[in-house]
């Protein structure tokens, strides 16, 4: 089968796509024929190395599709199901793969195979952070950086529905209207203006309760003057490059700030936290009150355009791969 593969860390131009045999899948594991493929920005960080992997890899954390077999030991699925998977293991970026059956959601029929890649692993980590990392309270004023990303689109539609006032950051002035257009009541330019700011003249001076954090360096001071006394930032991305070092004194002196660095793999260790995240992201897309923008389409085969065109920052919503 065909696979994107790589045996050293670098820029875009090591992923290669590659003729591999796969195994049949081991106990407990089911083999996924994938029909669509989720690209995130963890992906990125994988195959530079600042998220090191043993070497030489597959690439990809999240896929959709059905399952082609069983191995031993595996209960509750049946080949044909339609599934979903998206915290791994590594190997998405591939026309198939073999996964723990512990790891797979079932798919409902009101989500489609498209929908599910492109939001699992965007959609779950929204979930967790809205509604376990900081919970959003109707009423409560957010900020959450690059709305206009794969996240961002998501969760800004998600805390709107939880009834917060959401400010979105962009990188650009073409961005701004899609993030209005998917939840935001404010819009800041992070190249533009004074961001920091605005947020605080927005927020009447108090500034926020919390600032979801997926930029890293660029924005890293900018959300500490932005929270109110005892206001937490959640960083949970790199997007920009790794947050510098700090003295942890710089958290008092801004108000006994928090700070916290989560991951969807700690809010999804057992079945039941992975399929109870699962869903409700199902539920909140199934109902309409999120919908789930996929902006970029790319063939397994160009792999390498598809993280070249997120390194440039002028991807929106989603981006897929097809096998």
């Amino acid at each position: 089968m065909k696979s994107i593969r790589f045996d050293h860390t670098g820029g875009p131009e090591v992923l290669k796509l590659t003729d591999i045999e796969l195994p049949p899948p081991a106990a407990g594991q089911v083999r996924v024929k994938h029909t669509v493929i989720g690209v995130n920005f963890i992906d990125t960080y994988q195959r530079s190395g600042l998220y090191p992997v043993p070497l030489p890899s597959g690439l990809g954390l999240e896929a959709a599709g059905a399952v082609e077999a069983l191995g031993t030991n595996v209960s509750g699925l049946k080949i044909g199901d339609r599934i979903g998977y998206c915290t791994g293991p590594l190997g998405s970026y591939a026309e198939a793969n073999n996964v723990p059956a512990d790891r797979v959601v079932k798919l409902p029929d009101g989500v489609s195979d498209e929908q599910a890649a492109a939001s699992m692993l965007k959609g779950m980590t929204a979930q967790y952070l809205l509604k376990r990392t900081f919970p959003v309270q109707r009423g409560q004023t957010v900020v959450f950086h690059a709305a206009a990303g794969g996240v961002g689109l998501i969760a800004c539609q998600w805390a709107k529905h939880l009834g917060a006032a959401v400010i979105g950051t962009v990188g650009s002035g073409e961005k701004v209207e899609l993030a209005k257009r998917n939840g935001c009541d404010h819009v800041l330019n992070t190249r533009s203006e004074d961001w920091a700011k605005r947020v605080r003249e927005i927020t009447g001076g108090e500034g926020v309760p919390v600032v979801y954090d997926s930029v890293g360096k660029d924005t890293w001071n900018g959300s500490l003057d932005c929270l109110a006394v005892r206001g937490m930032l959640v960083s949970f991305g790199n997007a920009s490059g790794a947050v510098p070092a700090f003295e942890p004194g710089i958290l008092s002196a801004k108000g006994s700030l928090y700070l916290t660095r989560p991951t969807l793999f700690h809010y999804t260790r057992t079945r039941e936290e992975l399929q109870q995240t699962a869903d409700d992201l199902f539920a909140v897309i199934a109902s309409g009150a999120v919908k789930i923008s996929i902006n970029q389409r790319f063939h397994l085969a160009d792999a390498r355009a598809a993280h070249e065109a997120l390194h440039s920052r002028s991807t929106t919503g989603a981006t897929v791969l097809l096998p």
